[in-house]
């Protein structure tokens, strides 16, 4: 016999035990709802801006990108949308706006494109439209300076390598004068000179080619404009969470108080919690049909003549059953008799709704189990029905001995 209920995969179980816990269930749910309607009333409006800017590539050591399926430029997105929330474009915006902290900004990259989604959420739409065009505009003055910083160290770089070969070329020049006509080494200087000729062209039109170089670090396709409508808080997704969690924990709360709810409030709790067939459910108005199905299933389950009729709780009282020793060929046994126990082949559980426990239960079955009392069922009933009973009794008597 188990104290708690064992709930399998059937969808029907799980439903019944919401039914029964319905009023915690329900309360939980428009708890986190009304939660979350006020939470959404409380919580201030937030606007978000957008400034979409077109990243072009600068020509001037850019970030190679491997070209995938999300991204099929060559320019590395990814990198650059890093770089577009970073300290230094913050600290840029923050000059142009003249404000020492200005709101942080959220960049993404649209898949397939080469564009910035540039914004920013603030308690104040112009705010944020005014701070969300800073943060292009300081990004793209960013990018600008870091592809001409790039680009004059490699000017310089190629300056000085050409000042070498140049002068290289000088002591070449300077040894020929010296060395015989058709001379050995005349001929091996001849080639230096030649190939320092040739290193000389090469640098001369990288260097006229990076002085051409025109930075492009990208537009603005969209600036932002201030919001009429606030990004935050979303009423759908705050009732439909709140809605969601009150499901979440209602069920769960159902669970836990059905588990540690013993109480035996229905027939159906007797069963469900005792593991012991009902009888009958005599909680109701007195029906004479449903004693003498009662009778019937006494009759066929008891193995001898004398049944011991245990209430449960004791205080209950077996009057409830009084009228079974006259409508069934058996000597019921109330349990008065201090020889009832040993005397009963079997024994019958008079259980007093609302009042008894399933642990009130389990002690009675181990105290008749402990005695050898096979126990053929229980009878569920209520205290007002057992009182109606306990009065009748003495005029049912009466009328019977007249």
């Amino acid at each position: 016999m188990s104290l708690s209920p064992d709930f399998g995969t059937d969808l029907a179980e799980h439903v019944s035990l919401l039914r029964r816990r319905k009023l915690l269930f329900l309360g939980c749910v428009l708890a986190f709802v009304a939660g979350s309607a006020l939470l959404l009333k409380v919580t201030p409006p937030a606007y978000t801006a957008t400034t979409q800017v077109l990243v072009a590539s600068t020509g001037v050591q850019d970030q190679a990108n491997q070209v995938t399926g999300r991204q099929r430029e060559a320019l590395n997105l990814d990198t650059e949308a890093q770089v577009a929330q970073s300290a230094v474009v913050q600290a840029k915006a923050a000059e142009l706006l003249k404000t020492p902290a200005p709101l942080p900004a959220e960049v993404t990259v649209p898949p397939n494109s080469s564009v910035l989604w540039i914004s920013v959420t603030g308690p104040d739409p112009a705010v944020a439209a005014a701070q969300s065009r800073a943060y292009a505009q300081a990004y793209l003055t960013n990018r600008t300076e870091t592809a001409q910083q790039a680009l004059a160290a490699q000017l310089k770089t190629l300056l000085a390598k050409l000042k070498q070969v140049n002068t290289s070329a000088t002591d070449v020049v300077e040894e020929m004068d010296k060395l015989a006509r058709g001379s050995a080494e005349r001929t091996i200087a001849t080639q230096r000179l030649s190939v320092l000729n040739k290193q000389t062209y090469s640098l001369t039109m990288k260097y006229d080619g990076l002085k051409t170089v025109a930075v492009t670090p990208g537009t603005v396709i969209s600036q932002a404009t201030t919001p009429t409508a606030p990004s935050s808080p979303s009423l759908p997704l705050y009732l439909g969470s709140g809605l969601m969690l009150g499901l979440v924990a209602g069920a769960a709360a159902a669970y836990t108080r059905d588990r540690l709810d013993t109480r035996l409030r229905t027939a159906g709790d007797v069963e469900r919690l005792t593991g012991l067939f009902v009888l009958a459910d005599l909680s109701g108005p007195p029906d004479a049909a449903a004693m003498l199905d009662l009778s019937s299933a006494v009759v066929a389950s008891c193995p001898g003549e004398r049944l011991l009729v245990r209430p449960v709780p004791a205080a209950l009282g077996a009057a409830g059953l009084a009228e079974l020793a006259d409508s069934a060929p058996l000597s019921v046994l109330d349990g008065a008799d201090v020889r009832d126990l040993a005397r009963a082949d079997a024994a019958l559980l008079l259980v007093g709704l609302g009042q008894a426990s399933a642990a009130d239960v389990a002690a009675a079955v181990r105290h008749l189990n402990r005695h050898d009392v096979p126990i053929i069922g229980a009878v569920t009933t209520k205290p007002e029905q057992t009182q109606k009973a306990v009065e009748t009794a003495p005029l049912r008597q009466v009328q019977e001995n007249t």
